[in-house]
């Protein structure tokens, strides 16, 4: 898992697909940090791409680095703690220009069954699970 979290910190940003009824969508995202040995994500109750993982968890990520990308295929969870938030805010400072651990609004949710594929044009692809 730290080599995934590692791959989406260089990435800076990374693209996160969810469905919407059967339509596919695709945003870009930024945040990504280790809580309590879990990778998480975070984002707005009032998004759509809240409302989507709520209708459907199953998510996939996809980012580039260094020649090489990866796709994460996983579940999110939300975690409804406060820590967590305040985890996530402390770790991104500039969300705390829109965001607080207990507005109601900022949530975060780990990834659960995940399973990350790093590949390139020029090595053979590595499967990562967690």
């Amino acid at each position: 898992m730290e080599e995934v979290f590692d791959f989406l910190k260089k990435s800076e940003t990374y693209f996160l697909a969810t469905l919407e009824g059967d339509q596919p969508r695709v945003r870009p995202f930024g945040t990504v940090n280790v809580f309590e040995d879990k990778l998480y994500i975070q984002t707005g109750r009032v998004k759509s791409v809240f409302k989507q993982m709520k209708a459907n968890p199953k998510i996939e990520i996809c980012a580039m680095a260094e020649g090489k990308w990866i796709r994460v295929e996983a579940v999110a969870v939300e975690d409804d703690r406060l820590e967590a938030r305040q985890h996530m805010l402390d770790a991104y400072p500039a969300l705390k220009s829109m965001y607080a651990a207990d507005d109601g609004n900022s949530t975060v949710c780990y990834l659960k069954d995940a399973t990350a594929t790093i590949s390139s044009f020029t090595e053979t692809a590595r499967v990562i699970t967690f």
